[in-house]
This record gives structure tokens, sequence and C-alpha cells, in this order.
């Protein structure tokens, strides 16, 4: 019975040295554990250069129609809405003032041609009779000045008939241009006066234009590219397709930067035949400037920020991540172009990098593949790789994303 407690204490002490040993190999294997990455390779592409903005929907043209003469409107034709043409009818005044107008200048013209040719009568004679010495000086003048009246008289008549004809004229509110009428803010039974209450307002929205404003240091490369040719942008509105953009000219660049923005504005002008953009509608617009050839290409993802500036983790041949210092260029949809520090083939690790140091093992999974062997492409891109690495490895950036 004495002997018992001894041999439990010895079973116990071995139990727990083999824990112990066994605890140990168990951490030591996770330790030499490759961590698991989502990595894809770089790749060569011809990328454009496309500045984005947020443009503004414009009319070409737009009018606020007001009845040009005074008056009780009797007729309606136009409605919130509609799209007229140039030369429409959209309201009419009543026209009969402007018809007695019209009758009293006529009246007046008449009898005053009919006083005139008496004058021009009575000149005659009076010529004649003054050659002989018949009658006096001032009988002549009178009689001269007397027909001179008349006829500047008529030609005020026929002045004041053509502006009475011209007020009829304007009795009926025509379209100045072709284009769409927003609300209608007089109706029948109105009496409005001259050139004082907006009668609707008519857009022009086809052609239109789009207005949008970027960097000014794009405009250089804006200018030299318009030197070569029509520059076009393409336009969304919000909630449709990008892959259907509206199609658009450049027609003007603005005269000035502006110097709280540091911005230059850009117009464009669409077509709009099927009516797609509407005046003071958002847009997102994309100008074309450039096409990289060859460019270096990674998902933005990819992209870590550290203390020495932006990097990326690429997984070498011997399956090793290293931390390497690159220089972004433009970012195009999701992917951002590598101007320096990374050539294709390379696999670059997109998911994962808060598991990774410099120099750890790396396991590539998932869609860029099963394990951490690189692929044909990375060895045979491995030299030029070794050349792009003078500008890599920043001190101190392992775990920051």
């Amino acid at each position: 019975m004495s002997r018992n407690p001894l041999l439990r204490a010895a079973l116990a002490a071995l139990l727990f040295c083999l824990c112990s040993c066994s605890g140990g190999e168990q951490k030591n294997a996770r330790d030499t554990r490759p961590a698991p990455v989502m990595a894809v390779p770089a790749r060569a592409a011809n990328v454009p250069v496309v500045i984005k903005a947020v443009g503004n929907v414009e009319p070409m043209a737009t009018v606020a129609v007001k009845p040009q003469v005074g008056g009780a409107i009797v007729a309606q034709l136009v409605h919130d809405g509609a799209q007229v043409a140039k030369g429409d009818v959209l309201f009419r005044i009543d026209p009969r003032p402007f018809e007695l107008a019209i009758r009293e200048s006529q009246a007046k013209l008449e009898r005053d041609k009919a006083l005139l040719i008496k004058a021009d009568e009575d000149l005659k004679r009076y010529v004649t009779l003054k050659a002989k010495d018949v009658v006096a000086q001032e009988q002549y003048d009178q009689t001269y000045a007397a027909a001179k009246t008349l006829d500047g008289t008529i030609k005020l008549n026929q002045a004041s008939l053509d502006r009475s004809k011209l007020d009829l004229e304007y009795a009926e509110v025509r379209a100045p241009i072709a284009g769409r009428v927003g609300t209608v803010m007089l109706t029948t039974g109105n009496v409005v006066k001259a050139n004082e209450a907006v009668a609707c307002v008519i857009n022009q929205i086809s052609p239109i234009f789009i207005s949008f404003s970027i960097p000014e240091r794009y405009l250089s490369a804006v200018m030299a590219r318009q030197k070569k040719g029509p520059l076009e942008i393409t336009a969304s509105a919000p909630g449709e397709l990008e892959t259907q953009p509206v199609r658009a000219s450049i027609a003007s660049v603005d005269n000035a930067v502006d110097t709280k923005t540091g911005t230059i504005r850009l117009k464009a002008l669409a077509q709009n035949a099927d009516h797609r953009l509407w005046p003071g509608q958002f847009v997102r617009v994309g100008l074309t400037i450039a096409e990289l050839d060859n460019a270096v290409v990674i998902p933005t993802q990819a992209l870590l920020d550290g203390v020495t500036g932006p990097y990326v983790y690429v997984i070498g041949t011997d399956g090793k991540a290293e931390a390497r210092r690159v220089t972004p260029g433009p970012i195009v949809d999701a992917d951002t172009v590598v101007e320096k520090g990374l050539a294709a083939g390379e696999m670059v690790v997109t998911d994962g990098q808060v598991r990774l140091a410099p120099g750890a093992k790396a396991e590539i999974k998932g869609a860029a593949g099963a394990d951490a062997k690189p692929t044909d492409a990375q060895k045979a891109d491995a030299p030029k790789a070794d050349a792009q690495k003078a500008d890599a490895k920043p001190a101190g950036e392992g775990a920051k994303q």
C-alpha cells in the first residue's frame, strides 16, 4: 500500500513530460506552416488613360418666352412639357386692337397721299407763276413747304402702318427656338403687358451640352490630344448601364482655370436624338486622353500603403513573400497601373497580406492556384523581376495594410 502513491506520482510526471514535448512540436509545426494567400500574376496590357469626372447636362439654348405686345390672351395652344418646333404658335393675344390700328394707319396714309397730290399740283403752278414774277416769293415758299411736309407725313404714316402690322404679328406668340416647353405660366384669360410676364421657358435639348471640370494638370494633355483630332467623352446617367454610354465630342475648353478649385471647365456636345440626357441632370463622364502600351497592371486591392510609400507583396519562385515598393500610375476600373517596381508575370498577393511578413513562406490558394508553386510566366519573367528589385524591400512594412 505504501508503494502505490509513489507509483502514481511517477506516472503523472511521465505523462506531463510527454504532453509538453507534444505541445512544443505542434507549436513548431504551426510556426513553419506556409501562410495561405490569394495571388494573381501581374499582367501586361494596353491601358487607356481615362479622366473620370462628374458632369452636368446643360441645354444648348434656353429662352424665356414673353409677349411682345400687351392684351388679353384668347388662346393657349401649348401645354406643359410639349415638344415644339421653331415658329410654332404658343399663344394668341386678342388681335382686334391691332387690326383697328392698321385700319386707322391705312386711312391716314390714304388721306395724306391725296393731299400730297394736290400739294404737288399747286407747287407746279407756283413754279410757273414765280418764273413770270406773278406771285410773291413768300407764297411760293409756303406752297413748297406744304408739299414737303405732306411727303414726310406720308412716310410717318407708312411707318405707323408697318408698326401696327408688326404688333398684329406679335399677337401670335411663337416659339423662337425648337425645344421642350417647361411649365406654362400664362393661360387663356390672362391680361399681359408687353415684355413683362414670362409665358413659358423653352430648352433646346437636342443637341445638348455636357459640362464638366477636370484638374488643371490634365490641360496640356487635353490640348495636345485635340490637335490630333476630335476628342470624345462617354457619359452615363445614374441608374444606366455604363456599357452603353452616350458619346459626345468636346465642343469648347474654358478660357481660364478656376483659381479657387484648380480645375478647367470643358463642354461636350451630344446629339441626344433619343433624349436620354435631360437639362440639369448629373452624369458620370470619362475622357480618354492617351493609351499606355504594354503597361503592368495589378488589382488595386493588392496595393498597400507603407511608411516609405506604396508597396505590394510578391511571391517569389522560392515561395517566399517579398514586400516590393512600387510606383503606382492611373487607376482603371478595379485595376491599377504600376509604373515602376514590378514586372509582368510576377505573382502579386491580393488577399491575406495581414498573414505575411518579408521572407515568410506563402501558399497560394483559390482561383490563382492550389499551391505555392510558381507559374510558367513567373519563371520566364524571373530575370526581369530581379532587375526591378533595386527600388524594393521597404523596411518595417511586413504586416501593414
